[in-house]
């Protein structure tokens, strides 16, 4: 940092992904880039892969393209190493590379000695890849995480779950949650009639969580032989399943918001297992940041953020799940009372404006 103080800072952030497209950077990052321009602070985004192979890279077939696209990934990486001596600070968003040992990031933390941001917000450490892509369990190296964690500067985790873990190789650990632009891009809330002629149950996600949402269907399929409502599904593919009154809305970056709006009241169901206690409770941050009460199983840090009757629901088994939908669709009113708790806890606890401090305090700032 030269005399001109936080002028001259300069980030470079390393990420897996394009800009714009993946719920992890835009809800960590990418969105307190304003606030980084407004400073004038200067950043440089260096993603591993590019839009064509985040299209093909989750989905069966296409090996030689993606064997391309990887090691162009690689080629990529490499010539990032000559950007690193003009940054102060290296942010790297779970990983540097996708596969194999940590070897950039030795170099950068080691020999390069620079400040290194290490943000995460799932339990990277612990195995779980696409079943479009098996063989990326055999090439990836999952105590990467651990390596990183210990060499880098600070551990930004997007929960307490993930900086007990984060603890154990770094005292220097921030949480840092994911949150929500509620002024720029959730800046509306979800207006409830006196009267609903017809309750719509949403569900948003992608095809590696849409298994959650699938073992709540003999819940759902019971409830459709008793109640007129919608199941809306928003995700980046259809779903395997088929119910009376399910519709599907393909995920779109532009017309997300007003997709979301749809819904009377979110879900997020999920197993209590590693994997999804170091999920940092996007569905419900989005749904509650629009006035959409969630429903959310109590896993991780869903209990936090949702409080049972308060401003939300928690529903622990599949008989909860059916007593609080079966009360919400008999007296769908009830859902306009939890409406401004919800976006109100948002605005308190999870959105950019509450956290643009602290996750500024990451680099120093």
């Amino acid at each position: 940092m030269g005399t001109d103080g936080y002028l001259s800072l300069r980030v470079l952030f390393i990420v897996p992904y394009p800009l714009g497209i993946a719920p992890s950077q835009r809800f960590r990052f990418e969105q307190y880039f304003a606030e980084l321009d407004k400073r004038g602070i200067h950043y440089t985004v260096r993603p591993f892969l590019d839009t064509e192979a985040m299209g093909i890279l989750y989905k069966s077939g296409n090996l030689g393209l993606k064997v391309w696209k990887v090691l162009r990934g690689f080629a990529l990486r490499l010539t990032d190493l000559f950007r690193v001596n003009a940054h102060d600070v290296v942010f790297i968003h779970r990983e540097a590379v996708p596969i194999g040992p940590p070897v950039l990031e030795w170099i950068i933390c080691k020999l390069y000695r620079k400040c290194v941001v290490f943000d995460f917000d799932d339990a990277i450490w612990l195995r779980n890849t696409s079943e479009g892509n098996p063989i990326i369990s055999y090439l990836k190296r999952y105590r990467n995480a651990d390596d990183l964690c210990r060499w880098a500067t600070v551990v930004s985790c997007g929960n307490r779950y993930l900086c007990d873990h984060a603890r154990l190789f770094n005292a220097n650990v921030v949480l840092n949650p994911t949150t929500i632009d509620t002024i720029g891009h959730h800046n509306r809330v979800r207006h409830f009639p006196d009267s609903i002629d017809k309750v719509v149950i949403g569900w948003t996600g992608t095809h590696s969580t849409i298994r959650y949402l699938t073992q709540l269907m003999p819940v759902l399929q019971r409830l459709r032989t008793r109640f007129d409502f919608e199941l809306l599904v928003i995700a980046d593919r259809p779903p395997e399943f088929a119910m009376d009154g399910l519709r599907f809305v393909p995920w779109c970056k532009d017309t997300e918001i007003d997709d979301l709006l749809m819904m009377h009241v979110g879900m997020m169901p999920l197993e209590d297992d590693a994997w999804s206690r170091g999920k940092c409770g996007f569905k419900a941050l989005q749904y509650m940041a629009l006035g959409i009460p969630a429903i959310v199983s109590p896993v991780g840090v869903n209990s936090n953020i949702v409080q049972h009757g308060a401003n939300g629901y928690i529903c622990a088994d599949d008989a909860a799940w059916e007593q609080t939908l079966t009360e919400i669709l008999s007296r769908p009113q009830q859902l306009s009372t939890l409406s401004q708790a919800a976006r109100q806890t948002i605005e308190a606890r999870y959105s950019v404006v509450a956290n643009t401090d602290n996750f500024l305090g990451l680099m120093g700032i």
